[in-house]
């Protein structure tokens, strides 16, 4: 009897909960961003608070998988799994046993562009917590029993992956995309690199890419400036000043127009499709984020989402995203769907990207969008890891330190003629890359 009451209640709490955020005053999510710099010269932006005896911090390095060396695809990936798996005098069992100890959590992760990590403890347990991070970032150990179980563990999940149509989709496009560039290869590798990576490669790696020139750091919690200056040297300060060169090529799309189908025993077809689309420092960027969120990216309220799933029930799921990358932009998006329903859900998506680029949006879809955009915001700023995250990103894409003062006020300045402009520029169905995975009917691959 105790767990009902609860079923009941918990929708309307959250219900209120959201409610509150949306329709709240804008300056109750208000949040100063103090920008610190430690005596030896490292920066990083933090939101102090003060509520609860909590300290995260998020921090990342340019350049990542996408310079990991042809043969070793998922060197990046490898080290973000191994550098908290034993660092200077601790073995693996020894590090991990003191972050559970502590409830300390500590995790890395690679992307194409950015090598990052996280770390969240108790203010009371904080001197172990920076000093295990300063361990891992600059006396990682590499031993081989975590390398062997790393990499077992790493090349169980690229066998899962093979038979999973989604993560073949998504391998395929981007390959597809681009064919000679380095956003081609898959971050977590192959299973043939990922066997070739030895610890010379992995303390490379380290050595190179982990430095205090590629570095930004975004912290938020119980901690004053003053005592984040000494903990900024104290963690990074022992870092090469400089990293490897991370810069890569800018990145031309290929294969637009093409339809690749991939084979696979399954009694439903995953669809990824994309073109190009904008990066993060494009002027019109914001327009295609609301053009984007009409299109597909509103979920239950998209045009993808009524058309193809509502409407028709083509598809158990359907979306649209913009991927802005460092050196190449995309739009894309996919559906899940039955293999003889395949065809036409490709056919009516194309339909819905004809529809925006010749006939845009109303300004009922515009007002509502961006009701929802701005409105949304302040969820943004609910919790810590949230806000260390958002610090990070307005540091890596330079929108500046008083980007969410700005924010809502971008996406007002968005006219319709602004969003309709742009959809019959960067909406070309004629142009989508469409990969396949499954058995779908009536679609066949294109050269």
């Amino acid at each position: 009897m105790t767990g009902k009451p609860r079923i009941l209640l918990a929708p309307l709490f959250l219900l209120a909960v959201l409610l509150s955020v949306l329709f709240a005053p804008p300056q109750a999510y208000a949040v100063t961003i103090e920008r610190v710099v430690s005596p030896g010269g490292i920066e990083a932006w933090l939101v102090r608070d003060h509520t609860n005896p909590i300290i995260t911090m998020r921090f990342a390095f340019r350049g990542s998988a996408a310079l990991d060396p042809e043969g070793r695809e998922g060197l990046a990936n490898m080290v973000s799994a191994l550098l908290d798996e034993g660092a200077g005098d601790f073995d693996s069992k020894t590090f991990q046993g003191r972050l559970e100890d502590l409830v300390i959590t500590l995790h890395f992760d690679a992307g194409r562009d950015n090598f990052g990590g996280r770390l969240r403890t108790l203010v009371e347990n904080k001197a172990t917590a920076f000093e295990l991070l300063t361990l891992a970032l600059t006396r990682p150990r590499f031993d081989a029993e975590p390398v062997e179980r790393i990499r077992s563990q790493i090349l169980s999940s690229l066998r899962q992956d093979a038979e999973n149509p989604n993560a073949i989709a998504g391998k395929i496009l981007f390959k597809t995309l681009f064919p000679a560039h380095p956003y081609g290869r898959p971050v977590d590798g192959t299973l043939e690199s990922v066997a070739a990576i030895t610890q010379a490669d992995l303390k490379g790696f380290a050595r190179r890419r982990l430095a205090k020139d590629n570095l930004t750091i975004g912290v938020v919690g119980d901690i004053t400036a003053e005592a984040l200056k000494l903990v900024l040297d104290k963690i990074f300060g022992g870092l090469p000043a400089k990293a490897g060169a991370w810069a890569i090529p800018e990145a031309v799309l290929k294969g637009q127009g093409r339809t690749v189908v991939v084979t696979k025993q399954a009694p439903q077809s995953a669809i990824i499709f994309a073109d190009k689309g904008p990066k993060r420092q494009d002027k019109d960027f914001y327009a295609a984020f609301i053009m984007n969120h009409v299109l597909g990216g509103g979920g239950f309220t998209s045009r993808l989402y009524n058309t193809v799933r509502e409407k028709r029930g083509l598809a158990y799921s359907v979306y649209s995203t913009l991927h802005p990358l460092e050196r190449a932009g995309l739009i894309f998006g996919g559906a899940g769907t039955a293999n003889k329903s395949a065809s036409e859900t490709i056919a009516v998506m194309r339909a819905e990207w004809t529809r925006m680029a010749r006939k845009g949006m109303s300004e009922k879809e515009l007002a509502d969008a961006k009701t929802y955009l701005t409105g949304s915001y302040p969820l943004s700023f609910t919790s810590s890891s949230r806000i260390a995250s958002m610090l990070i990103g307005i540091q890596m894409d330079n929108l500046g330190i008083d980007y969410p003062d700005r924010r809502n006020g971008l996406i007002e300045a968005v006219t319709l003629d602004d969003v309709n402009r742009l959809a019959k520029k960067l909406l070309r169905p004629d142009q989508l890359t469409v990969v396949v995975v499954g058995q779908p009917d009536g679609v066949k691959s294109t050269n």
